[in-house]
């Protein structure tokens, strides 16, 4: 069975292969939560910024120590029309398999030294990077250098992230951001793995959660909670009585509602 896949969707499998096999099994996705508005916003004007400076063939800021490590044959991407497909999220460089499971990732920016591509990629967050914090995109970026390779591109063993996280706020009003520019090694034979863990297991039967999972372990925890409960079998005796504590409580109660209606109507002079 064909699947298409993508860096994004791919992670799932990472985080809980048991929700990665029911989306593309099942087709049963996580409860979509609320997306913040503010990392997209930062991705479309920081797309804006570099193309500015990509029409007057320069390196914004960001990039301009790579113009020191790089000896200044590096550039910005300027195939405007092929950028804008590699930049769509419903397009993006694609490539499909053999069996026609299709894999596709959109990038946010490429650098051309000489006839080999550099991978970019905007990271907006809240605080100062962790020492781990690229690594969490070690696989994005793999993928993107196996999709620009199988469709004949060259491209070099390593991508930059730039990373942005808001500093201070100036007297004006205005928000200044700080920048950390991250080279990645990246690794062609580490997206085959990826692509074949994840064929293989939709490939079988639906596997355990992962422990962390919070989602399985919410609707695990709900499944227990709503079990039908045990019921009593209540069993009647020569003369009609149920038997049994619950039975003999029963009876009292509807003989006290008994006497309290024929007393009711003794006074109201009414017999029923």
């Amino acid at each position: 069975m064909p699947y298409k896949f993508s860096p994004s969707s791919l992670s799932l499998l990472k985080e809980c292969p048991r929700c990665f096999w029911l989306r593309f099994r099942k087709g049963i996705k996580r409860p979509a939560g609320i997306f913040p508005s503010l990392p997209n916003g930062m991705d479309r004007i920081l797309k804006a910024h570099f193309d500015s400076f990509m029409r007057r063939g320069e390196l914004p800021p960001e990039l301009h120590e790579l113009e020191r490590e790089l000896d200044g044959a590096v550039k910005l991407f300027d195939d405007v029309a092929l950028l804008s497909i590699w930049r769509d999220n419903y397009r993006g460089i694609r490539w499909t398999d053999k069996d026609g499971t299709l894999y596709r990732g959109a990038v946010d920016n490429i650098l051309m030294n000489g006839d080999k591509l550099i991978v970019i990629d905007y990271k907006t967050r809240g605080y100062p990077l962790k020492e781990n914090t690229p690594g969490y995109y070690q696989n994005q970026m793999d993928i993107y250098n196996f999709l620009l390779r199988k469709n004949d591109w060259k491209t070099e063993d390593y991508a930059y992230l730039i990373f942005y996280h808001p500093l201070k706020v100036r007297e004006q009003g205005d928000v200044v951001f700080n920048v950390d520019l991250v080279r990645m090694e990246i690794s062609i034979e580490n997206a085959m793995r990826i692509f074949t863990t994840a064929l293989d297991l939709l490939e079988g039967e639906m596997p355990e959660p992962a422990e962390d999972c919070e989602y399985c372990n919410w609707v695990d925890n709900c499944n227990s909670e709503m079990k039908p409960k045990p019921t009593v079998v209540m069993k009647q005796g020569r003369e009609g009585e149920m038997e049994g504590e619950r039975g003999r409580g029963i009876n009292a109660s509807r003989g006290l509602r008994t006497r309290q209606i024929k007393l009711n109507d003794e006074q109201d002079g009414v017999w029923f």
